[in-house]
């Protein structure tokens, strides 16, 4: 199969993609926090008194606020939301900041960001920028200057705008970027802003990622390989 906008060419199971940038979301894709996002929100919502709170599942791949505002719906129209969710928001982080003991950097990652030039690639999470930046200090990974957080957004995801707003940062349009996610959600929000997504596995299973409309499924970013030429960004990698 060839196909001409993008100049994706696919043989078999490998697929080769050309792109002017990467807009990479963070936990899932480049490290893996999981483990602390369930402990932390379970704390979380005991402190604020959230029925079975020890049971409390969340949407990864979602913002904090739209969590917080799940879990606790009376805060929504209190008269007094907006400190209820600045005080809710800071405690969330501080908790996710300090719990790092099994945070770890996925497979492939550090090889695949070291090949990639600075200006072709930035980060499109959910998470709060100051979250973001604990987290990829803790990591010990590289990142941009410029980056695009859950705080940074009118709309989190699915909606289209974060990768919109990634894209734009970069200074390309959204077709000519891939956006590489682990959630649905965020394949949904990659899509909805015109972008082709690549999806990693790892949070959930492959029929989920092509359900929400990823064009291609990779077991890990090990097997994704970058080259650079004059026209942007050569991926090769084999789908699942």
């Amino acid at each position: 199969m060839v196909y001409k906008q993008g100049r994706l060419h696919e043989m078999g199971d490998q697929v080769d993609v050309q792109a002017k940038g990467l807009l990479f979301d963070m936990d899932g894709v480049l490290i893996s926090s999981i483990a602390s996002a369930n402990r932390c929100w379970r704390r979380w919502a005991a402190h604020y008194s959230v029925p079975n709170a020890d049971q409390t599942q969340i949407a990864h791949g979602t913002r904090a606020t739209d969590i917080m505002l799940k879990l606790r719906p009376d805060w929504v129209n209190a008269p007094d939301r907006e400190e209820l969710v600045k005080t809710g928001l800071r405690l969330i982080e501080d908790m996710e900041i300090e719990d790092v003991a099994d945070l770890k950097v996925l497979a492939g990652v550090r090889e695949l960001l070291a090949s990639l030039p600075p200006e072709r690639w930035t980060i499109v999470t959910s998470a709060t920028r100051r979250l973001l930046l604990g987290r990829m200090k803790a990591a010990g990974l590289p990142y941009p200057d410029k980056l695009i957080a859950g705080d940074d957004v009118k709309n989190g995801k699915p909606h289209p705008e974060p990768y919109m707003t990634g894209a734009k940062l970069l200074g390309f349009a959204s077709a000519e970027c891939v956006v590489v996610e682990d959630a649905p959600s965020g394949v949904g929000s990659g899509k909805a802003a015109g972008s082709r997504v690549l999806g990693v596995l790892g949070t959930h299973a492959a029929e989920d990622l092509y359900g929400a409309g990823a064009d291609w499924v990779v077991a890990s970013l090990a097997g994704v390989k970058v080259t650079t030429g004059a026209d942007g960004l050569t991926l090769n990698f084999d789908k699942v």
